[in-house]
């Protein structure tokens, strides 16, 4: 720990809500501007997790409001734990996959990213931080544990007083007590897709007149995209859409999917929709994938990238196995055992794939959530899923529906909704859950409206790679027609609770396989309200949103 003059011991109290979530601390943008708060969780992480003096530190964010001016805070608080450099983007920017990837390229001792992904920004608007390890990873469960510990019981924190911090200036700066070095992130980054995918290939097929549309949602991946699809790929300006990134993300919520971005679903059922229709979320790392008159299923979206993938260079010798979620739909199972690979199943949460990358176990994993990702980082990336599809509609010459409806032909179609209900008094979540915790040894052989349940659990993942283990991660029913319900609470909102129940049936190859999604699922819909009570404890009749 840094002892010169410049740095200073502050007194303060501990706050009792830093419980990290799934994916770091996520506040109001009020709740992080208590005095201390900020700080008084950062002196939580730096004693936690003790980075060697004179080490490198990856810091950046989304670009949310908070973000430029909570990095001087850090760097003072890291000046005073030794920290010898602090690597940014420019202005302080840097989307998740790409700190990811600098915290693994430049070797850093971890990373601090300022991001509350997919929420809404400005000052009435979501902030978050989170600490990522030196593999590039979120932080495990006991890591996370830990530093919430910690900060129970701070009651001072050492802050070093620096000069500006000149964040929108390339190259190294000596501050004195620490380096800043800010770098060319977006640079960085599309070289490490040139060698993963046919740029030749792709610049390519959009001379040939196919149009591609990213939409950036005025967050961190808007100048990422024009270095990849305009200036290295040549497609128009125009098909990078809302580039400026901006602190209150120009008024979008930046989820997405096709409620939050109801404007490109518009947009790929007109009759000039782009061959390639997509977006990403606040800090680069979920997508939305759609063509002309179809919207990618996430779970599909995954099965059909892994059953292609040795046709990508990135890819050509295949991947040892596949990851995904427990609340996925189980289309990349089916993949997984045609090619006689491994398929993992998680809980929610990244992190939770990081140990199966690492040990080379998977190259492959995704999420419902709309998040997909591989081997190049420990983070799920949008953009990378962009490209991937780019790039597999130029090599296998087909539009994306007919590449799509081509993968249900040859293994059926796994129809898959999740429902959300959002609950402002969390406490009726909770009890709607614990009561069908406790209901669970009775439901096996049940009859369900016209079904019955064949299994039920509370999922418990032990960790293959370390043998960590995780309970009550979502409560699965299966059916005997295919079904399977899945019921479990968010942990990514800042307040309420969210229940999201997941919905998936199981239509074989030659059954129908052209059904609107909520008419295939109306049966299962209607079974998941009744088994899970939802009515009853939440007085919701309807879910609050359907994606």
């Amino acid at each position: 720990m840094s002892d010169t003059a410049n740095c200073r011991e502050i007194q303060c109290e501990p706050y009792s809500d830093q419980q990290p979530g799934t994916a770091g601390l996520r506040k109001k943008v009020k709740v992080f501007r208590q005095p201390h708060y900020l700080e008084s969780f950062l002196e939580a992480i730096f004693r936690t997790v003790k980075i060697a003096p004179g080490s490198a530190l990856v810091v950046g964010g989304d670009g949310r409001y908070m973000n430029r001016e909570s990095i001087p805070v850090i760097a003072g608080l890291a000046a005073a734990h030794g920290v010898g450099r602090i690597i940014t983007g420019l202005d302080g920017r840097l989307s998740t996959p790409a700190a990811s990837h600098l915290i693994r390229d430049r070797q850093a001792a971890g990373g601090l990213l300022l991001t509350a992904s997919h929420n809404p920004g400005g000052p009435d608007g979501d902030f978050g931080l989170k600490f990522n390890t030196a593999t590039g990873g979120q932080a495990p469960e006991a890591t996370a544990e830990a530093i919430y510990a910690a900060s129970q019981s701070i009651t001072s924190y050492r802050l070093c007083d620096l000069p500006e911090l000149p964040l929108s200036a390339l190259g190294e700066h000596d501050l004195g007590d620490i380096l800043l070095e800010v770098v060319d992130s977006a640079a960085g980054y599309a070289a490490l897709m040139e060698t993963l995918f046919d740029f030749d290939r792709m610049a390519d097929w959009l001379r040939q007149g196919n149009e591609v549309a990213f939409d950036a949602l005025h967050a961190v991946t808007g100048p990422y995209a024009r270095e990849i699809f305009c200036r290295r790929l040549g497609a128009a300006e125009t098909a990078v859409l809302n580039a400026e990134p901006l602190p209150d993300f120009g008024g979008f919520h930046p989820d997405p999917n096709p409620v939050d971005c109801a404007h490109l679903v518009e947009l790929s059922r007109s009759p000039n929709s782009p061959a390639l229709v997509a977006a990403s979320d606040g800090d680069g790392d979920r997508n939305m994938i759609l063509g002309p008159g179809m919207m990618v299923s996430p779970c599909d979206s995954i099965a059909v990238m892994l059953h292609h993938a040795d046709k990508l260079p990135g890819y050509r010798d295949g991947v040892p196995g596949v990851a995904r979620s427990m609340p996925t739909s189980r289309a990349v199972d089916m993949v997984a055992e045609a090619l006689g690979i491994p398929c993992f199943e998680t809980p929610t949460g990244w992190r939770f794939f990081c140990n199966l990358l690492e040990a080379g176990r998977i190259g492959l994993c995704g999420e419902e959530s709309f998040g997909t990702g591989s081997s190049h980082t420990r983070e799920k990336d949008g953009l990378w899923a962009v490209l991937f599809w780019m790039n597999l509609l130029a090599e296998l010459r087909m539009g994306l529906d007919d590449v799509v409806r081509d993968h249900w032909r040859r293994y059926g179609r796994h129809y898959y909704q999740r429902q959300d209900f959002y609950i402002e008094d969390a406490d009726r979540a909770r009890a709607l859950v614990e009561a069908l915790r406790a209901g669970l040894p009775g439901l096996p052989g049940r009859q369900l409206d016209g079904t019955s349940i064949t299994a039920a659990d509370d999922f418990h993942y032990r960790d293959p790679v370390d043998g960590s283990e995780s309970a009550n991660q979502g409560i699965r029913v299966e059916l005997a027609d295919g079904g399977r319900i899945v019921y479990r609470l968010s942990g990514t909102g800042t307040t309420g609770a969210t229940l999201r129940v997941y919905l998936e049936q199981y239509t074989p190859a030659d059954g129908q396989l052209e059904q609107q999604v909520a008419t295939a699922l109306a049966p299962l819909a209607s079974r998941a309200a009744e088994l899970g009570q939802i009515e009853e404890f939440t007085g919701l009749k309807a879910p609050t949103a359907s994606i």
